[in-house]
């Protein structure tokens, strides 16, 4: 049966059964919230869609609206709801401690801090087992660069292009894309190197990065070379020998890019990376607040896919579900540098947070969530990667367990991005039979899959038929 909707799309791809039945909306209406959203709410909280949603509850993978129209949400509020929308076992634990205790601060010794502490640090390999507890990403890269620089003496910090890694002042000179830039001093000390991106940038191959699926590039590298991995290894030495003094504070990177749309670097690049940043006295950070906590599937941190261990790993998002948390977790000596002098965060670690985090864990644990990453993800790079090959403007599918890329191009030869009109029609489609996802990249030309990891092989189904019929569409319209 077609399913219809309001606009004029129509689709065969039937959505998954529900049987959750949300609440009967009964706030104010619809107008009045976007009145309210323009006299009362700072106007660089942008929206997504030209009718933007009014979302009302959240049951896993779904969200209802006002209306109680139902969605499959592939974009988990920006890579930040890991186990589902309100899973049951963690709002149980939350009302629990709403109802014993939410804060004293860490003054003093309460249960929830200590277990958590525990319990997130035994998921780290030595020598990883000390941890701050903080309230954002931001906020958790920025306690990452002052400790780096702490701990060295140094203070030139190298990121790559196209990173993202907050939006406070002193995160901002790591974050590399201009949307996020504004016109005011940040960055002192904060030099961007070549992104080693294998699809967009001047070298890349058939088969650079960890991915099931890899570029339409071709090469000639045999088993245990690669070409691409060794021109931007000479990019990074260059930076190296030019733009930073002989001794640096540390190194930056996201194991796979988020905000940027999922750009993946050959294998092996972070691993020498890392092995030259350390012979000029820095510290390696790996930005774990998309990749981490089993989303990529084969490894728990996605530092771990590339064979490394960092000496500081920033996490959030995924950490807490959508409650406002984040960690910093590094050694013993490294955290030593900054008990010189104090160093305090009033609400970093409550109680509350901490147990939300440790039921995460838990839901992470016993759901499986790790192993649904890898077979789900895994199930949908390929069968998105048949759109690849069957439309032009598809240009790359990439990434690794539920962390995905799909870079949108006016023709595979080019590679230049699709333009901003022709991608939003494709999003609205997709919105408007009932699929929400993100957006990515320097021209907003990915679409960046990166859903509640207890999404199903089924849910794919429904979102790829959804996604071809919507490109179908577009192909139709150009026409």
């Amino acid at each position: 049966r077609q399913q219809k909707w309001k606009s004029s799309v129509s689709t065969q791809a039937k959505m998954p059964p529900c049987d959750f039945v949300p609440e009967k909306y009964e706030s104010y209406p619809y107008e009045q919230m976007q009145k309210i959203r323009e006299q009362n709410i700072a106007p660089s909280l942008r929206m997504y869609y030209k009718k933007p949603l009014l979302l009302h509850q959240g049951h896993m993978q779904w969200l209802f609206d006002h209306e109680g129209q139902r969605y499959l949400d592939l974009f988990a509020g920006i890579v930040t709801v890991s186990v589902g929308h309100c899973h049951p076992k963690v709002t149980m634990a939350t009302q629990k401690q709403l109802a014993r205790l939410w804060h004293t601060t860490a003054i003093y010794m309460y249960p929830a801090i200590h277990e958590y502490a525990e319990k997130l640090t035994s998921l780290f390999p030595d020598p990883l087992k000390v941890v701050f507890l903080t309230n954002s990403g931001s906020e958790a890269n920025d306690l990452a660069m002052f400790l780096a620089r702490l701990h060295t003496r140094n203070f030139d910090i190298i990121c790559l292009r196209g990173g993202y890694h907050g939006g406070s002042p002193y995160t901002l000179g790591l974050t590399s894309l201009t949307p996020y830039k504004h016109g005011v001093a940040n960055g002192f000390g904060c030099t961007t190197t070549m992104l080693p991106d294998v699809f967009r940038g001047p070298w890349g191959g058939s088969h650079c990065r960890d991915s099931p699926v890899q570029t339409v590039r071709k090469c000639s590298c045999t088993e245990g070379a690669c070409l691409a991995k060794d021109q931007y290894i000479e990019q990074f030495k260059d930076t190296l020998n030019t733009s930073v003094p002989k001794t640096v504070a540390g190194f930056i990177a996201e194991p796979i890019q988020g905000v940027n749309g999922a750009v993946q670097y050959p294998r092996n690049f972070l691993k020498e990376a890392y092995q030259l940043i350390r012979e000029r006295g820095g510290l390696c950070i790996s930005d774990e607040v998309q990749t981490g906590f089993g989303r990529t599937g084969s490894h728990f941190w996605g530092f771990q896919t590339h064979g490394v261990v960092p000496d500081i790993v920033t996490l959030a998002k995924g950490i807490g579900n959508g409650f406002p948390m984040a960690a910093v977790v590094t050694t013993k000596e490294i955290a030593s540098s900054l008990a010189q002098n104090l160093h305090f965060n009033t609400f970093g670690g409550n109680p509350l947070a901490c147990v939300v985090g440790a039921a995460v864990l838990d839901a992470i644990e016993e759901d499986g969530l790790q192993k649904n990453s890898e077979d789900v993800g895994t199930y949908m790079l390929l069968e998105l990667a048949k759109l690849r090959d069957k439309f032009e403007i598809v240009g790359d599918v990439r990434g690794k367990g539920l962390m995905i890329g799909v870079e949108m191009v006016t023709d595979k030869d080019s590679q230049r991005p699709l333009p901003a009109e022709e991608i939003n029609q494709i999003w609205e489609d997709c919105k408007d039979m009932g699929v929400l996802m993100g957006r990515g990249g320097l021209y907003s030309q990915t679409f960046r899959i990166k859903p509640p990891m207890c999404i199903t092989k089924r849910d794919v189904d429904f979102a790829v038929e959804v996604f071809r019929t919507a490109l179908q569409r577009h192909v139709e319209r150009a026409a």
